[in-house]
């Protein structure tokens, strides 16, 4: 049969099942489809297209068949046991936990932002956080036509960034997931705080917008907020550039950019929301604007899909960067 071999770890969870959906929208050509999860969800089955498929449980043998790409997302410490395994095993792995993002050796890839990274690995190729993937694709378009000097971030994301359990406290009020109600509220706080006082989610931002772009040094801070909204996340980015810009040109260059929707008409109040990415793959951008207060910067705001853009068809299309630059061992 025609295709690669795929196997799926973290095959019942929330972006597992969005994995199986975005390879069958975009047609991967898949041979065989494996799909893994924990003991508790052997058994289950799971669908891909017209495909229906019995999870395994993931061990150290899982590994041990025909496997050509493994989409992993099923948190980092399952990541760190289980890549390695499969790598051994001439696997090669595209995770989506934060194992792996900021090692050295692995590359950290947004396939319309650096794909030529993706050709680097040894085995592993990490998908970035979902918050930062979006902002990778307006910030590398102004970064070849002007520079970068300075990014300040303010995120608004959405409950789904947090599974099943974040959704639950939205639609029933609970505080499961969140230290607060997070119905009508907001929560500054993502992810386990740091000593510098910023969470875990803002220096990912920060360090993940580094590799990606290629500048160890670029001066970046964020906020990262969470919100009572159940999909897509929302980025408040300030931007300031090497040259001076005429708004039409950067409107034009971000409308051209791969994948990146313009949606900025303030007087029809044209910009883009979370409704709009909801469901899709492409990230938008609008509230495009001068900032008046500090020389060459801009403000802008981008939303995606977190839970498709973020990390099931980021990760989907770093494996059809695989197939279609760098043929593996099977035939098409």
């Amino acid at each position: 049969m025609e295709g690669y071999n795929i196997a799926l770890v973290g095959a019942t969870g929330m972006v597992g099942r969005t994995f199986l959906k975005v390879l069958a929208e975009r047609k991967f050509p898949i041979a065989n489809l494996y799909a893994f999860a924990s003991e508790r969800s052997a058994g289950q089955t799971v669908r891909c297209g017209d495909r229906e498929v019995v999870v395994e449980a993931l061990d150290e043998n899982s590994f041990d068949r025909d496997i050509d790409i493994a989409l992993f997302s099923a948190g980092a410490g399952i990541s760190k046991k289980f890549a390695p395994i499969a790598k051994s095993k001439g696997v090669i792995v595209v995770d989506n936990s934060s194992a792996w993002r900021m090692d050295k050796e692995i590359p950290l890839v947004v396939p319309e932002v650096n794909p030529d990274d993706a050709f680097s690995h040894d085995g592993i190729i990490a998908n970035p956080n979902c918050s930062t993937i979006q902002c990778m694709l307006p910030l590398r378009a102004l970064q070849q036509r002007y520079g970068l000097e300075r990014v300040i971030y303010n995120t608004y994301q959405s409950v789904s960034g947090s599974g099943v359990k974040g959704v639950k406290d939205l639609e029933e009020g609970t505080t499961d997931c969140y230290p607060y109600p997070i119905q009508n509220n907001c929560l500054p706080h993502i992810d386990v705080f740091l000593e510098n006082g910023y969470t875990k989610e803002e220096q990912k931002m920060i360090d993940e917008t580094r590799k990606i772009l290629g500048v160890e040094d670029l001066p970046i801070t964020a906020t990262a907020v969470r919100i009572p909204v159940a999909s897509a996340h929302s980025v408040s980015i300030n931007v300031t550039l090497k040259e001076d810009f005429e708004l039409d040109e950067v409107k034009q260059i971000l409308s051209d950019f791969p994948n990146l929707i313009l949606k900025d008409n303030p007087e029809k109040l044209e910009y883009p929301m979370p409704i709009d990415a909801a469901g899709h793959d492409e990230v938008w951008v609008g509230r495009i604007r001068r900032d008046d207060s500090f020389e060459r910067t801009l403000n802008l705001w981008v939303v995606a899909d977190n839970i498709r853009k973020g990390a099931a068809s980021n990760t989907v299309q770093i494996a059809e960067l695989l197939i279609t630059r760098e043929p593996l061992k099977r035939d098409m």
